[in-house]
């Protein structure tokens, strides 16, 4: 065969084969198969972990600009579908490219053709033991047991290679015998048809066993939270939901498959470091050896752009830091917190700043029920004022230290301190719900505002560029969430533009400089037309 032809059939096989081996790997990572790793979720999440900060930073914001720019769905999940795709293209090209050498190299060196397929059984054994050990570095959601996983990925990449030389051999024989008859057309075909079968029922057996974390909320009764009779009025008819509940919070963070797989009863959380008393706590530890505190709160992650959905309301309950800090008695050059998490995740947080805010908390339950996995089971830190950024979960250690160092996302350029920018949003502009007021016929215009724990005293419309107008405010569910908005505006015809800002407690107005997520946060106001 030509260098050219050689190309094209190592490239071909590569690809055949590959598409089969993550199919297979794919099934096989369902817990109710064997809970291996996904092989190429944990290349995506090492190449994630390892490259330079710019690098990645920017491609999390070109992921997040297109799925804006097509609106093809909630920000949080449609970027975890494309990493994880992303993950089986970056494998499947890999095997596409080692294919293709592979098929190149042993006929540019003739001597190395042999009946037995010593040469790919060898590349897949390196290549297998590689990222075995790539994936046990950073895997927290495979059930099976570590070694068993690492067998099995070096045995299925050696498998891999071995076919891959044992197709490339049967083709120079078919290339020696007819070269241009139907006989290698038909081993293609054959080999074509065999992988193609293999991929499909690999992929069908892992939806058959796929498993769909159910996320349920408990029975929470916001009116508690607050006098019934200061709700003023009514959210604008298309006003997001005040408690946004527990299966539409949004979820970021940095593993591409499942999160880590924590069982409850062997969990501890370790706490050491620069103290007189280490501790170990269970969850049950937790829960029944505390007073628990209940907070109302809306997070939000500092990739959000105006107007984004990366923001949500719910009720956190836990255990006030400072409380465990006392008792594990703080050594006189303690400075700061190491919260460490399962996924290899870290952060720094203040001792001062948890001694001086008691709703600084350790969080065990959301809504009334136990954290879900996918947001953070069993532990998660609550810090007020502060992007999700700064607030690790699947907590299993705090090490208590003497310095302030630069956290996960802070070393891959995002800001030091994270601090939530105020933003308002406006939600709905109601041009079906258009009523008559006093004489006047007007139309609903409604939103949130949110200013981290700073509250926001005042909201203000601007219609098509005109003045000013304050809205109407309804009473927060506690300073530490958004605020829900109304202007009801008097109804004109045609296009119009409707623009918010906020003031938050302090009385300091939004930022109405338009600037990007990072590192700080975005800032800008955010405007919708309307059609009147």
């Amino acid at each position: 065969m030509t260098t050219r032809l050689q190309i094209l059939w190592g490239a071909f096989t590569g690809a055949l084969l590959t598409a089969s081996l993550l199919a297979v790997s794919y099934a096989a990572s369902m817990e109710k198969a064997f809970g291996f790793p996904f092989i190429a979720y944990d290349v995506f999440d090492w190449l994630a972990r390892n490259l330079p900060g710019k690098i990645l930073t920017f491609g999390i914001d070109t992921m997040v600009d297109l799925i804006i720019a097509l609106n093809v769905g909630e920000t949080d999940d449609t970027a975890k579908l494309a990493e994880r795709w992303l993950a089986v293209l970056t494998v499947f090209g890999g095997g596409v490219v080692f294919g293709t050498l592979f098929f190149v190299i042993l006929q540019r060196f003739s001597r190395l053709k042999n009946e037995f397929p010593v040469y790919g059984l060898g590349l897949g054994l390196v290549v297998g033991f590689g990222l075995a050990v790539l994936s046990n570095s950073v895997n927290v959601s495979s059930t099976a047991d570590s070694t068993v996983s690492f067998i099995w990925i070096v045995g299925l990449f050696a498998l891999w290679g071995t076919t891959l030389n044992w197709v490339y051999t049967r083709l120079l024989h078919v290339s020696a015998e007819n070269a241009d008859g139907p006989s290698r057309r038909q081993f293609l075909i054959q080999v074509g048809g065999a992988t193609a079968t293999i991929t499909l029922l690999g992929a069908g057996l892992a939806e058959l066993l796929k498993e769909e974390i159910q996320i349920e909320g408990g029975d929470i009764d916001i009116s508690q939270a607050r006098d019934t009779t200061a709700l003023a009025f009514d959210p604008a008819p298309g006003t997001r939901p005040e408690y946004t509940p527990l299966e539409d919070h949004y979820r970021i963070d940095i593993n591409s498959g499942r999160p880590p797989v924590i069982e409850a009863a062997d969990w501890r959380l370790k706490i050491g470091g620069l103290v007189n008393n280490t501790m170990e706590l269970s969850l049950d530890d937790l829960r029944n050896n505390y007073e628990p505190v209940y907070q109302f709160v809306t997070l939000s992650c500092i990739s959000n752009r105006i107007g984004g959905d990366l923001i949500s309301t719910t009720r956190w309950t836990g255990v006030p830091l400072h409380m465990i800090l006392d008792e594990v008695e703080l050594k006189d050059n303690a400075s700061h917190l190491l919260v460490k998490s399962a996924d290899n995740f870290f952060e720094y947080v203040d001792i001062e700043l948890v001694k001086s805010d008691p709703r600084v908390m350790l969080t065990y339950e959301w809504d009334g029920v136990p954290l879900p996995e996918q947001h953070g089971f069993p532990l998660r830190i609550y810090i007020p004022d502060r992007y999700g950024m700064k607030q690790p979960k699947w907590i299993t250690e705090i090490e208590v230290v003497e310095k302030w160092e630069a956290g996960y996302w802070v070393r891959r350029g995002w800001s030091r301190d994270a601090i939530v920018r105020a933003t308002s949003v406006v939600d709905t502009v109601a041009t079906d719900s258009v009523y008559e007021r006093s004489g006047t016929m007007v139309v609903p215009v409604g939103g949130i505002a949110y200013a981290g724990a700073r509250s926001v005293s005042k909201v203000e419309v601007r219609v098509d560029g005109g003045e000013w107008s304050e809205a109407q405010l309804r009473e927060p569910l506690s300073n530490t969430t958004w605020v829900l908005w109304r202007y009801d505006w008097p109804f004109h015809a045609g296009e119009h533009t409707f623009e918010v800002r906020c003031v938050d407690g302090e009385n300091a107005p939004q930022i109405e400089e338009k600037e990007g997520v990072r590192p700080d946060g975005a800032t800008g106001i955010h405007a919708r037309k309307a059609e009147l």
